[in-house]
C-alpha cells in the first residue's frame, strides 16, 4: 500500500506511542484527584500543555485539550456566541472552512445569528480587504482556517488580523493542516483562537486542544465539573494527550524538513511531465502546504480513478452518490470548472513517505488515467 492521505489522517509516530504506553497501564487514576497516583497524571498533562504550548509560541494556560479539531471549533464558535452575543450577533467566515466550522455557524443561524461567508478566487485565497467588506459594528468572531485542508493555499492570516484588531474582534483560525507542517505562531498569526487536531500530527485520534489567548474569555463547551481550568469539564484522556504533547515537541523539532516539499513536487513534476495538460493544479502553486497536491485529471471521475487503484490511498474532491455527483463546496467555491473538479484527487505526503513510492505511485497513476481515458473514448466512440 502507497498512503498519500496524511491530510486526511496521519499514522501515530513510534515515539509517540511509547510515551503514551505508561498512561495505559503503569499509571492510573483521575488526574483530578489529590493523592500521588492522580498528581502523578496531572504532571503528565501539564508535560504536554507546555509542550503544544511551545509549538505554538503561547503560554501553557492558553491551551486547553479538546477530543479533537471539531469539538475545538464549536468550542469556539458557540463559546464566542454566548458570550458575546450581548454585544452582537453577526459572524464572519470563508466559504472555504471546514464543516466543522460552517455547520456550527449554520447552527448559530437558527439561533437568531447572522452568518456573512465571504467568496475566494481561483487559486483558494481569502482576500483581506473582502474580509474587511463584510466587517459590520455587531461582528463579533472572524474564523479563517490556516491552510485548507483540499488543496493546500494558506490566506494571508496576520493581514486578516489587522483586519479583526481594528474592528475590535476576536480572531479564530482552524490550524488543524498546518500545525507541524508550516510555522503556527500565534503572536505572528495575531490570532485569539487557534484549533489543533492530534490525528493530522501524528498523534492518536480522538485528541486535539484549542488555544485561547489569555484575556479572552468564552463559554465552555461542555459544563461540568472544573477540568482545564474551568474551561472544558470532562475527565482528561491522559493518555491520548501525552500522545498529543509527544507530537507537538517532535513537530517543532521537524518543522522545516526540506524532504516533504521536495517529494510533493517530484509527484507534481512526474505527473505533469506525463500527462501534460490532462491534469491541472488545484490551488495556489506557491501559497500552500509543503505536502499537499491538489490535481484535477480532466475528463475523469476520481472516484472511478482510484477504485482503479486500490493500492493507493488518496481522496477524491467530488462525491458519488449514484449517478449524482456532487463537487466538493471546497472546489465549488474556487469556481473549478466541471471537468476538472470531478476529476480532482488530493494527494497528501507525509514523514513516511519515500521517493520509491512517490515514483510508484506516479507510474501507477498515469497508466491507469491512461486506460481509463482510452476506455472513456472506446464508450464515446
Amino acid at each position: 500500500m502507497i498512503y498519500l492521505d496524511y491530510n486526511a489522517s496521519t499514522p501515530v509516530e513510534p515515539a509517540v506511542r511509547e510515551a503514551m504506553l505508561p498512561y495505559l497501564g503503569e499509571f492510573h487514576g483521575n488526574p483530578s484527584s489529590p493523592h500521588l497516583a492522580g498528581a502523578e497524571l496531572g504532571m503528565a498533562i501539564n508535560r504536554a500543555r507546555k509542550q503544544v504550548a511551545d509549538l505554538l509560541g503561547a503560554h501553557p494556560d492558553e491551551i486547553i485539550f479538546t477530543s479533537g479539531g471539531t469539538e475545538s471549533n464549536n468550542h469556539v464558535i458557540k463559546g464566542v456566541a454566548c458570550a458575546k452575543g450581548h454585544r452582537g450577533r453577526h459572524i464572519v467566515t470563508t466559504a472555504i472552512e471546514h464543516p466543522a466550522v460552517i455547520q456550527p455557524c449554520r447552527f448559530l443561524e437558527t439561533q437568531g445569528f447572522e452568518v456573512t461567508v465571504v467568496e475566494v478566487g481561483r487559486t483558494g485565497l481569502v482576500d483581506p480587504q473582502a474580509i474587511a467588506n463584510e466587517v459590520r459594528p455587531d461582528t463579533i468572531l472572524i474564523s479563517v482556517m490556516h491552510a485548507n485542508n483540499e488543496v493546500g493555499t494558506i490566506p494571508p492570516l496576520p493581514e486578516i488580523a489587522e483586519v479583526a484588531r481594528e474592528g475590535g474582534i476576536w480572531l479564530h483560525t482552524d490550524a488543524a493542516q498546518s500545525v507541524g507542517k508550516i510555522p503556527t505562531l500565534v503572536d505572528q498569526l495575531g490570532v485569539d483562537m487557534l484549533t489543533v487536531a492530534g490525528h493530522k500530527l501524528y498523534a492518536p485520534q480522538g485528541v486535539g486542544a484549542l488555544y485561547i489567548r489569555n484575556g479572552v474569555e468564552i463559554e465552555p463547551l461542555l459544563h461540568g465539573a472544573g477540568h482545564e481550568g474551568g474551561r472544558r469539564a470532562s475527565t482528561e484522556a491522559v493518555a491520548a494527550i501525552v500522545g498529543l504533547g509527544t507530537a507537538a515537541a517532535l513537530a517543532k523539532a521537524k518543522l522545516g524538513d526540506p524532504r516533504i516539499p521536495a517529494l510533493r513536487d517530484r509527484l507534481w513534476a512526474g505527473l505533469r511531465e506525463a500527462l501534460g495538460d490532462m491534469v491541472v493544479l488545484n490551488g495556489h502553486p506557491e501559497k500552500c502546504l509543503p505536502n499537499t497536491l491538489s490535481v484535477g485529471f480532466r475528463g475523469l471521475i476520481a472516484a472511478d480513478l482510484l477504485v482503479e487503484m486500490p493500492d493507493l490511498c488518496a481522496s477524491a474532491g467530488a462525491a458519488c452518490h449514484g449517478d449524482v455527483r456532487e463537487k466538493s463546496p471546497v472546489l465549488e467555491a474556487m469556481n473549478v470548472p466541471d471537468d476538472v473538479a470531478f476529476g480532482t484527487v488530493r494527494f497528501s505526503v507525509g514523514r513516511g513517505t519515500t521517493e520509491e513510492e512517490i515514483d510508484k505511485a506516479i507510474a501507477m497513476i498515469v497508466d491507469t488515467v491512461r486506460a481509463l481515458s482510452r476506455r472513456s473514448r472506446n464508450q464515446t466512440g
